[in-house]
């Protein structure tokens, strides 16, 4: 699509934001304002790539590499703003220009990588690193553009070259219609209910969202969806076996119903042409070519790990397991304990053991409650405060913004809040940004960050009322949000979370230690009623409960490991079924037996929609980084300013500016050990007269 300069000129896109801090102007921005923004944007930034590749001054790290760095800039600026609304706020029209646009930004990605001339003068820098006296930091920028271009393609001659620039465009395809695939099946299916009685078990939260769910569609009775919100309390309470075997029915076989949504062919050519792509460049695997540049740096180091964590939870899981189904047969549970039935027993067995429930402790977690208490811990661990401003532009009425600043007054960034599901939203939580942090002409570019939920929409008579669970997934991405937020580097591609895919995660689940500690409840959890404080025994109950089948989570966390590790690690194409292939891949961690139509592939966004492929691992990979790493709050005290003075500085400021290991063994003091990890999680026993 050709757009006229004048057409140009009148399109947000393409003129400097003229809003707080340049901020997108989301309320000046159309939709068909993208696709016309991102020629022209292409258009200037293959000028930029030209001028440097052209260039008749001799190579050196300025005029080469930090150029790079820089090039492409307003590209860079629409990408983030139009890709990230079609994960948060999207619609059919936006799916359609997402597929026509990725490929044209798939060729200019292949336009850096393969450019001859330009290789030559990166080639001319990285061959004399040596004598530069680089910093740190630039150092690792060189390395990681070199590493880009050799990965990218660049040494390839031929027909390899061309074939592998087609298997970009392809993938780039292939992963949006995946997404697109597993959000239209998240929502066409509804579960309708008119009888009173199918409900019994229920929350009366939970009841009366589905009544408002109900209502929003013009439909008598309750609806439940697929949605987090819906799905996860349904399976957790309802008394209707029934009616959990069909919402469990519908989630697990999302991508896997032979229809026009069906993800099987994506994953058979996605991992097809990842493996394709990977042998070209002379890897045996596609897990090869990605653990290259990770920290745990070979698929064998990997799969030595999660052997490791196995061994320590498969027995403990399968005792679990024997516990819930003794425990369902006393309750009168005749039959054989199944998936869909998991949740649901496995809840009861908690509250007798504990005493505890999410329904017990939700009043106590408002959602304006819990975030105040989050940004109270930021503040309190690294001195920054937040203020909610409404003159900067919104993509969404559910959105908020705040203006982030550090101790001394100084601005530190933009903060997005968008908390609630719908139907334009994909599933799950994450945390983005619509600008990095970078250092441009002695000008600190401060980032704008967002942190996306699905969490339970207010009611008529209640407010939004968070699970333990979410209380935790605010924490994690929140983590994710002040590495991008106290980044301190000058080049925009390795600043903030542009770290090792096994490192990123080191942030987001170190924040999760706080929701076990009382010092921080207590600043939080109110009733949101009374005013009361969450009373101590609660807290204790929650602290009794916090192992309750970690031997089974650490399995269910390992099996998505290890069907990513086999999709990845496969040496030619599949074709065969998925289901067989998944199940044999997770078979060491199954304690239940299949179910027909389950398939768990089929809706791993992660691994096929997102950036995680050979690469899930990296959760319980952070795991040990993090039990390691919060073992030092807690010997110094949970509030030690020091201790978090020194997180700060040498790993939320640093990105990914040098090794992480050597960014990790400076705040630690040395390399982390996966013992801290099994004792917090009850997995390992504690040595005597150890901290």
């Amino acid at each position: 699509m050709t757009t006229s300069l004048d057409q140009n000129t009148k399109n947000p896109l393409l003129s400097t934001f003229d809003t707080p801090h340049e901020t997108p102007p989301f309320d000046k921005i159309e939709i068909r304002d993208y696709e016309p923004a991102f020629d022209q944007a292409i258009s200037e930034a293959s000028k930029d790539i030209e001028a440097i590749a052209n260039s008749l001054e001799r190579p050196n790290f300025e005029n080469v590499i930090a150029a790079l760095d820089y090039a492409g800039k307003r590209l860079g600026t629409i990408s983030n703003v139009f890709f990230n609304l079609n994960h948060a706020c999207t619609n059919e029209e936006m799916t359609q220009i997402a597929q026509r646009v990725s490929p044209k930004l798939t060729e200019y990605g292949n336009s850096i990588s393969m450019n001859p001339q330009l290789f030559e003068r990166v080639k001319q820098v990285y061959d004399t690193k040596e004598q530069l006296q680089l910093t740190p930091e630039q150092s690792t920028l060189l390395n990681d553009t070199w590493k880009m271009f050799i990965k990218g393609g660049a040494n390839l001659l031929g027909d390899a070259r061309v074939r592998f620039k087609e298997i970009a465009i392809e993938l780039s395809k292939l992963g949006l219609k995946f997404n697109e695939n597993t959000l239209a099946e998240t929502n066409d299916f509804v579960l309708h209910i008119t009888d009173e009685k199918e409900l019994s078990g229920l929350p009366e939260g939970t009841i009366e969202m589905a009544a408002m769910t109900a209502k929003e569609k013009a439909l008598e009775g309750w609806v439940f969806s697929l949605h987090a919100p819906s799905f996860i309390p349904f399976l957790k309470y309802a008394d209707s076996r029934e009616l959990r075997e069909k919402m469990f029915a519908a989630y697990s076989s999302r991508g896997n119903r032979d229809n026009e949504h069906d993800n099987k062919d994506v994953i058979r050519k996605m991992t097809a042409l990842r493996l394709e792509k990977a042998q070209i460049l002379g890897y045996a695997t596609y897990a090869d070519y990605a653990l290259a540049d990770r920290m745990a740096e070979s698929a064998e180091k990997v799969h030595d790990f999660l052997s490791q964590l196995l061994e320590s939870s498969h027995p403990s899981a399968l005792k679990e397991k024997r516990e819930v189904e003794e425990f369902a047969q006393k309750a009168g549970f005749a039959d054989s304990l199944q998936r869909w039935d998991w949740a649901y027993y496995s809840n009861k067995l908690k509250q007798e053991k504990y005493d505890l429930d999410d329904e017990m402790l939700k009043p106590y977690f408002k959602l304006e409650h819990v975030e105040r208490g989050v940004f109270d811990l930021a503040g309190r661990l690294y001195g920054i405060t937040f203020e909610e401003v409404r003159n900067i532009p919104k993509y969404h009425e559910d959105v908020k913004t705040y203006e982030v600043h550090d101790g001394n007054g100084d601005f530190l960034a933009i903060l997005y809040t968008d908390f609630f599901p719908r139907e334009s939203k994909s599933g799950g939580a994450w945390m983005t940004e619509f600008r990095g942090q970078c250092k441009e002409a002695n000008k600190n570019i401060r980032p704008l960050v967002s942190i996306v939920m699905n969490f339970t929409k207010p009611t008529a008579t209640k407010p939004s009322l968070l699970t333990f669970d979410e209380v935790t997934t605010f924490l994690h991405e929140f983590g994710h949000a002040l590495h991008g937020m106290l980044s301190q580097c000058t080049y925009n591609s390795i600043g903030g979370t542009n770290v090792f895919r096994d490192f990123v995660e080191l942030p987001s689940q170190m924040l999760e230690n706080w929701a076990l500690e009382k010092e921080w409840l207590d600043t939080c959890a109110v009733h949101y009623q009374t005013g009361e404080k969450i009373p101590v025994e609660y807290i204790n109950k929650i602290h009794h409960a916090a192992n309750f089948l970690s031997g089974y989570q650490c399995d269910r966390q390992l099996s998505f490991c290890l069907v990513d590790m086999a999709w990845h690690s496969i040496t030619a194409p599949f074709e065969g079924s998925i289901q067989e292939f998944e199940h044999q891949a997770m078979g060491a961690t199954e304690s239940f037996s299949s179910v027909a139509g389950s398939c768990f592939s089929t809706a791993f966004g992660h691994i096929f929609g997102g950036g995680y492929a050979a690469g899930y691992y990296s959760y319980k990979w952070a795991e040990v980084l993090d039990a390691d790493a919060f073992s030092l709050f807690k010997e110094r005290g949970i509030f030690d300013a020091e201790t978090a003075d020194s997180f700060r500085k040498h790993i939320l400021e640093k990105g990914g500016a040098e090794h992480p290991m050597q960014l990790y063994k400076r705040f630690r003091g040395q390399e982390p050990s996966i013992d801290a990890l099994l004792e917090r999680s009850g997995l390992k026993v504690k040595k005597a007269g150890t901290n």
